[in-house]
């Protein structure tokens, strides 16, 4: 019986809806807005979340990365970090040496976003603008989850022979040679030297996504001593190490913090003039970001949800004045106070509930939309969450009009005009 009051509760709200729609639409506005919102900035969120995780499992497991300042950094670096004394290659030997250790890849990196000059790529009449340029040891292959296109690493002989040999990235490649061409044993001009290309990576992952082009996909490798030859100038160390499992690594990172610190003559009152980080601090970075985005999400959208149950009350209350003498007529063949309420909750709830669809279907298609420039994925979760919601705040707001309907006196009611 009771179900059968509910459903009759919501064909009679579909029906009022129905009969004013305009005024229903409007009523509603707030509700689509919030919950719009919160479909919209969740599906960015997801999309962005997903892109970093599957960018930091690409860099591999149990790692370590040294450099003399942070890898990330939200602000201008000070003085005394911008003068750190630079990582050194034997400091490399040194923690190589470390139990624990599994393998050591010292690299070098010049890139023209931060350093003047422009370097190309060459081949034949095509050339490749702003290319990467980077030297690594032969332990690259073991610290990075190296993925090629077609060939490979250079071998440790071609490393001790500083051999003119290069890796390019996926995109160097693509714009340098026909889809038909085989870039492996041609050979390529970069900074006006000549060299073999060995082997092509794949495309990498980017953490924004979309349709844009990924800066390191335009990268050229070299061995290490080969780079050097290249560029003597350069001689800021970057530092990658490579444990064993898990079960070392707070036994890894003491290592390597107590044979920088020996090898800097650092005394125990004065703090580290290096940086020890790994992947999962790109995560935990990247997460306080996403709670910042998450706080104005629901600031966003909790206004727009509010706005839509006061608009819901307000209209709810003229409902009620407006079938004053509806109301009068249904008690009076029998109608309780708690059919009444049931009635009036139940329209408003519906109301919202069809708000928070039409959210969720227009958040779909900005979703899809945004897919063009951003990795943006449809939360289920936060889908359910923004209908419930919606739900929650037609049940809420709609309470005071439905239990004003349900108070008033039948007679009153009938001689009301």
């Amino acid at each position: 019986m009771r179900m059968d009051n509910a459903r009759e509760s919501v064909r009679m709200a579909l029906e009022t809806i129905r009969a004013n729609k305009l005024r229903s639409g409007l009523t509603v506005l707030g509700i689509v807005i919030g919950v719009t919102t919160v479909i919209a900035i969740s599906s960015i969120i997801s999309g962005l979340n997903n892109n970093v995780s599957s960018l930091v499992s690409s860099f591999g497991t149990n790692l370590f990365w040294i450099y003399r300042m942070p890898l990330v950094q939200t602000s201008m670096p000070s003085p005394e970090v911008l003068n750190r004394p630079k990582l050194t290659p034997e400091e490399a030997t040194q923690i190589a040496a470390e139990p624990g250790v599994v393998a050591v890849d010292s690299m070098l990196r010049y890139d023209p976003q931060f350093t003047p000059g422009n370097v190309g790529v060459k081949y034949g009449t095509k050339k490749v603008s702003g290319t990467i340029l980077e030297g690594h040891t032969t332990s690259m292959a073991r610290t990075e989850d190296l993925h090629f296109e077609m060939g490979g690493m250079f071998t440790q002989e071609e490393a001790d022979r500083h051999s003119n040999v290069v890796i390019l990235g996926h995109d160097t490649a693509a714009e340098l040679f026909e889809p038909w061409q085989n870039p492996l044993g041609k050979e390529v001009t970069i900074d006006g030297q000549v060299f073999t290309v060995i082997g092509v990576f794949d495309k990498m992952k980017s953490v924004f996504g979309g349709s844009g082009k990924n800066p390191e996909d335009n990268k050229a490798v070299f061995p290490l001593g080969t780079f050097r030859k290249m560029h003597p100038e350069q001689d800021d160390y970057f530092i990658e190490v490579k444990y064993a499992n898990p079960k070392v690594k707070q036994l890894v990172h003491d290592e390597i913090e107590a044979v920088l610190r020996r090898d800097r003559r650092l005394r125990a009152d004065q703090a580290d003039n290096f940086v020890i980080s790994s992947p999962e601090a790109i995560t935990r970075l990247w997460n306080e970001i996403t709670g910042g985005l998450a706080i104005f999400m629901l600031a966003i959208s909790s206004l727009g949800l509010m706005v839509g149950g006061v608009g819901v009350m307000n209209i709810m209350l003229v409902s009620v004045t407006e079938r004053t003498r509806e109301i009068g007529v249904r008690k009076a063949m029998g109608a309780t106070r708690r059919n009444i309420l049931l009635q009036f909750s139940v329209e408003a709830t519906t109301l919202c509930a069809l708000g928070g669809m039409i959210g969720i279907a227009i958040g779909g298609i900005l979703t899809l939309a945004m897919r063009l420039l951003l990795p943006a994925t449809m939360s289920v979760m936060w889908s359910v969450t923004g209908f419930v919601v919606s739900c929650g705040i037609g049940l809420v707001f709609g309470i005071y009009p439905a239990w004003k309907a349900a108070t008033l006196d039948p007679i009153e009611a009938l001689r009301y005009e």
